[in-house]
């Protein structure tokens, strides 16, 4: 898995369209191989984004839990100390 695809689901407040969008580029990024796309695939690639965009944001508006939701403040602080314990090796 991509890295920088984080989870969107049960967060408090929910996850923007920007950040949907965001990882339904990564996404696309990804499977393709391209960063960014040649000129000749510039149309495909942004079909793709927007329709994985699209795709993604159905999921999350239905997606159900019983959980409580995580805060996002709690949830990078977590991230950061991961990060800080696998970069000190």
């Amino acid at each position: 898995m991509c890295r920088n695809i984080r989870v969107l689901h049960n967060f408090e407040p929910p996850a923007t369209d920007a950040e949907v969008h965001e990882a339904a580029l990564q996404y696309v990024r990804k499977i393709s191989g391209a960063a960014r796309p040649s000129k000749a695939n510039e149309d495909a690639f942004a079909r793709a984004v927007a329709e994985v965009t699209a795709s993604t944001r159905v999921l999350l508006d239905e997606l159900v839990t019983t959980a409580p939701p995580k805060d996002r403040e709690v949830e990078a602080d977590k991230a950061r100390e991961r990060a800080r314990e696998r970069y000190a090796r």
